[in-house]
């Protein structure tokens, strides 16, 4: 991320979010982190031969569901975010109040999903930019 770990306020609600739960991320994800998540079952999708003390490994998203048995969270990257936003219900995300020069990017989520919590945080000692947090949940079609 070209902001770094400089968003305090964002890395306390991930933190907030994700513990105590199973955390699937791709290999390069874990790599860039360093190091497993504290107090969260971390699963590492990677198609290579890989092994990471304090990790599951497996090679297929539906592997990595099977072993997070139940609530889970994706976190990285881009190509497993993909994989999975068909199969999510919710999504949390956090709109950074600035313009970055990147080469991943997370597009608009289609009309299925519905905004149901927003906040907004002005740029301050956690933050040197602004940010929103928003949660999208999946509008289930009725019949």
């Amino acid at each position: 991320m070209p902001w770094g770990m400089s968003l305090k306020s964002d890395l306390r609600r991930f933190k907030n979010l994700t513990t105590g739960h199973a955390v699937i991320m791709g290999r390069v994800t874990f790599e860039t982190i360093g190091r497993p998540l504290p107090h969260r079952r971390n699963i590492v999708l990677t198609r290579g031969d890989f092994r990471a003390d304090g990790c599951d490994v497996v090679h297929s998203l539906e592997e990595a569901l099977a072993v997070a048995c139940g609530d889970c969270f994706v976190i990285g990257g881009a190509e497993i975010y993909r994989q999975a936003l068909p199969l999510a219900d919710t999504v949390f995300e956090t709109v950074v109040e600035a313009e970055f020069v990147g080469d991943r990017y997370f597009g608009p989520l289609g009309s299925e999903w519905v905004l149901s919590e927003s906040s907004h945080l002005y740029p301050d000692e956690d933050s040197p930019y602004g940010l929103r947090f928003l949660t999208w949940r999946k509008e289930v079609a009725h019949d």
